[in-house]
């Protein structure tokens, strides 16, 4: 779909949109179950206090709680991916505002339920989970154990799900000051007045015209400077929030509360960001070359994107992408690309951009329906093919997760998903540089992949340290300031592109751009997750029957394991530095072979 003129959501073709029927046929069919939430939350309100009755008493309580959590799962669903579709429609705004209101209600009066399981004696619940009939329901009972420590009296629990709604209200303004809010303007090119926005920002950093890529990233960044006090003030009312979650729970830190749910150790987070330190004299030595065949006296951020190799161009239809991903995931079987390929050619897809859609692209899926996958794809920016492979290896492992698991315990963490979804992404350049036409198209891609893997193992490492920056800041008593957190992403900005780079005035104003950070520690399961996919990619390709079962057991084991047992049932070993830094290491491989080639 062409970028000259960005369609109202009404115009897009139907066929090129997600179909939603497959949660509601009609609007009136969700209103019917939004207005039962709160008949299905009386009903499993009317296990308060009895609990600890009987093993009986609980299993009912937990199959009501099955029935209300599949209820509003699905009617959230629904609401979010309306809203997510087109921000600027306010009747979605009103549908998603409905469910967070009825969420907000149904969580506090149903807030007694933890507290009081956990208070059952511990024998007893032990003795009870070994029971044929808790067979769906044991591993959620074990993880909400290892959570006793820090869940709350019933009161203080309530007043923690009362709260829940306002602490969304600084992600909530971001999303609509950065998604709907923000113009950015045009950019020239070729004598042409182009529209600049979040989709089309790629674009014309990738454009070989120096002045192109100066002009949209001047625009760009000054849109976010004018709202600098605005963007900090919520950025630092999202980290004050996480704060106030982690310590009324009674965590060490937030970095603690955000790790301790997945059994994460604080070393896997802190090793990745030492480990990565270590090895930036490759980042560096790559900036360096980057500056050289660019031909440039200083190396400005503009210059950072745009594709190394000159002389290739793409345009990758749609089809044509689906086809890419069938034959690089070839290696996984006929029923995974079968699936895979059905669902991004059927009703998984909401495939382009149009006014209002939320930037970027996302996987999101429920227990029913499908795993619905959001792109704002660009045929002419060969990497949406890549974006389109990541995305739908989120998408497959929901699927399989779903197909292989009961509710209680499909949902697996976001540490596992962004290795399913990196995966994919290496099997996609592997595939692509096998099949490259001439040595041109293997330096591109090679240039390519360097680009890729510094964008999700040094980057998003390099977010993590930011985030973790800012949280120690203020838990070590110093509040955050618009100053104070430019500050801290300008440093990073130095430490990380090195000598070479030379910054604008509004480059630190990325650091209050990135939507992830209003999910706190997220991030850094990117750079985790490549290292994981690097190693089991190789594993799998490389490997037999063994190798690629292994890899299936993973994306079957959904919520059932803890993330680093899982990926170790995979094959890799997420508490060692081994997977991070054999990932630096095949980037130093490509940058080797790039000063070869460039």
């Amino acid at each position: 779909m062409s970028n000259e003129k960005i369609p109202l959501r009404k115009d897009v073709p139907q066929e090129f949109k997600w179909d939603l029927t497959k949660l509601y046929k009609t609007e009136s069919d969700w209103e019917k179950d939004l207005s039962k939430i709160p008949e299905f939350t009386k009903k499993f309100v009317e296990f308060k206090g009895r609990l600890s009755e009987s093993s009986d008493t609980l299993l009912k309580a937990l199959k009501a709680d099955d029935e209300l959590s599949l209820l509003v799962e699905k009617v959230y669903h629904y609401a979010s991916l309306m809203n997510e579709a087109d921000q600027s429609e306010s009747e979605n705004q009103e549908r998603y505002n409905k469910v967070m209101m009825a969420y907000t209600q149904m969580s506090s009066q149903c807030s007694f339920f933890t507290p009081e399981l956990l208070a059952i004696d511990d024998k007893k619940i032990n003795a009870w989970c070994e029971l044929p009939e808790f067979a769906d329901y044991k591993i959620s009972i074990k993880k909400a154990l290892h959570a006793k420590p820090h869940i709350l009296s019933e009161k203080e629990e309530r007043l923690m799900a009362l709260q829940s709604e306002s602490g969304q209200t600084a992600s909530n303004v971001f999303s609509l000051l950065n998604d709907v809010d923000m113009n950015f303007g045009t950019v020239t090119v070729d004598g042409q007045e182009k529209p600049l926005t979040h989709s089309t920002w790629s674009n014309f950093e990738e454009n070989q015209d120096r002045e192109v890529r100066k002009d949209a990233y001047t625009k760009f960044y000054k849109v976010f400077d004018s709202h600098a006090n605005t963007l900090a003030s919520l950025y630092a009312g999202s980290v004050n929030n996480d704060i106030f979650i982690a310590r009324a729970r009674g965590y060490n830190s937030s970095l603690d509360a955000a790790l301790y749910g997945d059994k994460v150790p604080e070393s896997v987070y802190r090793n990745l960001i030492e480990t990565v330190h270590k090895n930036l004299p490759d980042l560096h030595r790559y900036y360096k070359l980057r500056k050289k065949v660019l031909g440039v006296d200083e190396l400005r951020h503009y210059d950072v994107y745009v594709p190394l190799v000159k002389s290739v161009k793409s345009h990758v239809t749609y089809e044509e992408s689906v086809e890419i991903c069938r034959k690089a995931m070839a290696v996984l079987g006929k029923e995974y690309t079968d699936t895979l390929c059905g669902g991004l050619l059927g009703g998984w897809c909401d495939r382009f951009e149009n006014k209002g859609k939320h930037s970027g692209a996302f996987s999101s899926g429920c227990y029913e329906g499908y795993p619905y996958i959001l792109l704002n794809y660009d045929e002419d920016t060969l990497r949406d093919v890549y974006t389109m492979a990541h995305e739908v290896g989120h998408s497959m492992h929901s699927w399989y997760s779903v197909h292989n698991n009961p509710f209680s315990c499909y949902d697996y963490t976001i540490f596992e998903a962004e290795v399913a979804s990196t995966f994919n992404e290496e099997l996609v350049f592997q595939y692509l540089l096998k099949n490259a036409k001439d040595d041109e198209m293997k330096k591109y891609l090679l240039a390519m992949r360097a680009n890729d893997i510094l964008a999700t193992l040094h980057r998003q490492t390099m977010f993590a340290e930011f985030e973790l920056k800012c949280h120690e800041s203020v838990e070590n008593g110093t509040p955050l300031s618009t100053e104070s957190i430019r500050k801290i992403y300008r440093e990073l900005l130095e430490q990380y592109f090195g000598p070479e780079m030379h910054f604008e005035k509004e480059s630190d104003m990325e650091g209050l751009r990135i939507p992830h950070f209003y999910n706190a520690f997220y991030v850094y399961k990117y750079a985790t997750g490549i290292s994981a996919s690097l190693a089991l990619a190789k594993r799998v390709t490389e490997g037999g029957d063994r190798e690629r079962e292994d890899y299936f057991k993973f994306l079957k084991s959904g919520g059932s394991r803890y993330p680093i047992e899982s990926l170790k049932i995979a094959g890799v070993d997420m508490e060692s530095t081994e997977p991070v830094q054999a990932a630096l290491d095949t980037f130093r491989d490509l940058v080797d072979q790039l000063e070869k080639l460039l």
